[in-house]
């Protein structure tokens, strides 16, 4: 039950984006289609789990004065492996994101885990910590880009799904869309988490 706590409490509880409003540069930017944020949210799962782990692993014998310095060569590490996996494999994704995937370095998202969770626990409940922010920043910022793609492009996933008489709204998938969609998805995840607690007191 406790490992289900921990691994729930990143996609909802704690959300790192709808709830925590971490990592807003990747979010913002990256957001415009919703491969993009699948991309982008899957990249940082990996470099989450395998930081936190590492981290976990190494918090015993790592002195307190260096733990930061530690934390950034750690996690540039693991970001250097998934930016050579994503050139070498999916290299338009590469192309796409271009210089958000060596920036996942300094997430405060990922310095945040690291600090408050995988330095003060045990290696599994990190990683179970590590995949549940990154599953949780996963969703938040594919819906966002989602809801961008649609709106701004009148596709979903590259697939025409608006009639043709549709006319996209190109705001949404520029930077000021962003600001303006976050901002309203914001408002809507607020009211409903709002409103749940109202029933739970009630």
């Amino acid at each position: 039950m406790q490992w289900r706590k921990i691994l729930s409490n990143g996609i909802v509880a704690e959300n790192p984006t709808f709830r925590l409003v971490l990592g807003m540069c990747p979010t913002l930017a990256v957001t415009t289609a919703a491969m993009n944020g699948i991309g982008m949210g899957l990249a940082t799962t990996f470099v989450l789990v395998c930081s936190n782990l590492a981290v976990s692993l190494m918090r015993k014998v790592t002195p307190e004065r260096i733990r930061i310095p530690s934390f950034i060569i750690v996690i540039a590490t693991f970001v250097t492996v998934v930016q050579m996996l994503i050139s070498a494999f999916i290299p338009a994704l590469d192309e796409t994101l271009g210089i958000y995937i060596p920036l996942i370095v300094v997430n405060c998202i990922i310095f945040a885990r690291a600090e408050t969770f995988a330095f003060q626990n045990k290696p599994l409940p990190s990683i179970l910590d590590g995949l549940g922010m990154g599953i949780g920043f996963t969703l938040a910022i594919t819906i966002l880009a989602a809801i961008r793609e649609l709106i701004g492009s009148g596709t979903l996933f590259g697939a025409h799904l608006m009639p043709a008489v549709y006319q996209p709204m190109a705001i949404a998938i520029m930077a000021p869309g962003g600001f303006i969609v976050l901002g309203l998805v914001l408002a809507a995840v607020n009211a409903i988490v709002g409103k749940q607690r109202r029933k739970e007191i009630a």
